[in-house]
């Protein structure tokens, strides 16, 4: 697809979302957002996220003067416009004249009008009030000179358990299994006399009904993501044909606190109809749970999956230049964390850094978020000052933007999966912890300043030289051979303890741990002893011991090579790490939750088995990341309050700064630079 003005802007996008219609009875207001954006050093603004009631105040009557004065305004200063749909919030009109377009909880109850994204997908009526807005939009600025995106809707979510929604899932249950007999089968219907004999039988899983089949459960949270998808291409239907040439995304979420993949839909799905990937992040940055460069390691692993949904640079099209307003305790950056923060995004491929919000909302619940504009219209406060400086610096380093990053490291994260996991009813229930465990492994590259993707089971395998696959509980037959195939060609696998226990309906494998797995990994896995939280065990690795905590697979060793074995308890002695020659490849299977010490001592072997060592760095620590995006430019991030220092094998010239580097390194607390090294 041909793509205009996003091809030709050689800026970073650094800007965000813009609401002007709270202010329209403010127009001196309007006039000072034009004079901050240039002393911001901004260019790119998302408009009309949640501006419907502003745009249609009645039905069928539309006023789109205001965003053309915005619009006209934003392209005379050389400006861009994302220009967002307005579906996540409808107008109280829509909602009191058709009530049916109001969602319905998962105890069956119609909820009121009111908050966002609460709107039925299913709702014939709201596709026909979406439909009918986009397409005046997409008429009125399909060609307009500051369109640069459309933005549709604003961060997906959640579900409808209305009678439409009831009928579409049936539809779509029996269009994926075909017969009644299939579904008992998939689903397992005899357990406590859970068969269905007529399609009507069929219902979502609710807390008033049933929600113990872990079949039912897993096609319920697939639908909504299919669901969810056939809104959103419902949505950009006449967008995409009157704007062909105009990049399409919808921004994704990570959950909170702990940083983790968004867990209600399955982004690996949705990227597939995105042009762009785009995602908000909010880190709680100066925490008292975890170190500064705990906290970067896990927006490092959230950037690098989104990336690599498409293998391209992304965008963020939410991040906050101070605090926000909805973690617990809503601290504000510390003097430098903002451009390192902002830097960190663009390391791992982010083509912009864009902010919600632009100006402080004056009411409602959003009027203490963070912004770059206070609402002391002051362009001398601490932050407005933090973020021209960004902009200021992404100027300096536009020569990057485009750029991708060459990762010979993958690691498999899968939402099928993870909500397979989260509702086995074994194990440990709170110890399962699938996404955070993915990052433990991941944190040994970001230490190593060692790129990675973090893929889906469908992409592609074989550019990678190291392919890490950890709790795949939940694995298909086709991913078993996908695997197979990949380490009989030549590659390194890596699996752990909980993984090949059940099929893509939630099954469990018969006749024990499948052959294809014990063929691959030279062991067959009989049991799996879950540990309570204060109770450990401990392994012998390579001369040392470690110790381990919430799972021990208990193996039964065919053909693999013991690297380690448990020390204690009736399982003492037998193998807990293997490593089985496969073909011309390696699968080396880890039998025990362990600690980081550990996951180093191990994957230091492996790095210097492949040869995967970053060459650049000489000498490093472990609170300075160092990425590299394209041939010869490394960002050079210190995540640590204290002064670091470290040792490259070529200088180059520091573009923040336009000198050259000395050696070594000096870091200050929180300092970031960008070098482009003189050997590229």
């Amino acid at each position: 697809m041909e793509q205009k003005r996003y091809d030709l802007e050689k800026r970073f996008l650094h800007g965000g979302d813009y609401n002007p219609d709270q202010w329209l009875d403010y127009p001196e207001i309007l006039q000072k957002d034009l004079e901050l954006m240039d002393k911001a050093n901004t260019n790119t603004f998302s408009l009309g996220i949640f501006a419907w009631s502003t745009l249609e105040p009645e039905e069928g009557v539309f006023h789109f003067d205001w965003l053309d004065r915005v619009m006209d305004n934003i392209a005379q200063k050389g400006g861009n416009v994302i220009l967002a749909t307005p579906s996540g919030a409808r107008p109280a009109w829509l909602s009191q004249k058709y009530p049916e377009v109001l969602r319905t909880n998962g105890h069956r109850e119609k909820m009121l009008h009111g908050g966002r994204h609460n709107h039925c997908f299913s709702s014939p009526i709201y596709r026909e009030k979406v439909a009918i807005i986009n397409r005046k939009l997409a008429e009125r600025y399909h060609d307009h000179p500051a369109l640069l995106m459309w933005h549709i809707s604003n961060e997906y979510s959640g579900e409808c358990h209305c009678d439409l929604c009831q009928e579409n899932f049936r539809l779509w249950v029996k269009n994926k299994y075909q017969t009644l007999e299939a579904v008992n089968q998939a689903w397992w219907g005899p357990f406590w006399s859970h068969t269905v004999t007529d399609w009507a039988q069929i219902e979502s899983p609710s807390p008033i009904g049933e929600m113990q089949v872990h079949g039912l459960n897993l096609d319920w949270r697939r639908f909504v993501t299919d669901q969810t998808i056939d809104f959103y291409e419902h949505e950009i239907k006449d967008i995409r044909s009157l704007s062909p040439n105009v990049p399409i995304t919808t921004n994704f979420m990570a959950d909170t606190y702990d940083l983790i993949p968004f867990q209600s839909l399955d982004y690996g799905k949705f990227a597939k109809h995105v042009d762009i990937i785009s995602w908000d992040c909010y880190p709680a940055w100066h925490n008292d749970w975890e170190t500064t460069a705990d906290l970067a390691s896990k927006v490092g692993f959230i950037n690098d999956l989104y990336r690599s949904l498409k293998q391209q640079p992304f965008l963020i099209m939410e991040s906050t230049p101070s605090g926000v307003n909805w973690h617990d305790v809503n601290k504000t950056k510390r003097p430098g964390m903002h451009l390192l923060s902002s830097m960190q995004f663009l390391a791992h491929g982010s083509d912009s850094n864009l902010y919600f919000q632009w100006r402080k909302s004056r009411g409602s619940s959003e009027k203490f978020h963070g912004a770059v504009v206070d609402h002391d219209n002051d362009e001398h406060n601490r932050v407005f000052q933090d973020v021209a400086k960004v902009g200021a610096s992404l100027e300096k380093i536009k020569e990057i933007k485009g750029k991708n990053i060459d990762a010979k490291v993958a690691i498999i994260y899968d939402w099928d999966n993870n909500w397979a996991l989260n509702d086995a009813q074994g194990f440990g229930l709170k110890s399962k912890r699938y996404p955070e465990t993915l990052q433990e492994h991941y944190r040994y590259f970001w230490d190593h300043d060692i790129s990675v993707d973090v893929i889906t089971p469908d992409q592609d395998l074989s550019k990678y030289q190291l392919v890490i696959a950890p709790m795949l509980y939940l694995m298909t037959k086709q991913t078993m051979e996908k695997l197979k195939v990949y380490t009989k060609k030549g590659g390194t696998l890596v699996s752990t303890y909980l993984t090949g226990y059940v099929n893509e309906t939630d099954l469990a494998y018969l006749n024990g741990w499948p052959q294809e797995l014990k063929d691959l990994f030279g062991i067959a896995v009989k049991e799996t002893d879950t540990l309570y939280p204060k109770q450990k065990n401990n392994l012998s690795f390579a001369g040392k011991n470690y110790d381990v905590h919430d799972y021990c697979s208990i193996v039964e060793n065919q053909a693999a090579e013991v690297l380690a074995t448990y020390q204690d308890d009736f399982y003492a002695q037998s193998p807990s790490v293997t490593k089985h020659a496969f073909g011309t490849g390696e699968a080396y299977y880890i039998g025990a939750r362990t600690t980081g010490d550990f996951l180093g001592a191990f994957y230091d072997q492996i790095i210097d088995n492949l040869d995967l060592a970053n060459p650049w760095i000489e000498q490093g620590h472990l609170a300075v990341s160092v990425q590299q995006r394209g041939h010869n430019h490394y960002f050079v991030m210190n995540f640590s309050e204290e002064s670091q220092e470290i040792r490259v094998a070529s200088e180059g010239i520091d573009l923040l700064k336009n000198a050259p580097t000395s050696q070594p390194i000096q870091m200050a607390p929180y300092e970031v630079k960008v070098i482009r090294t003189t050997d590229g």
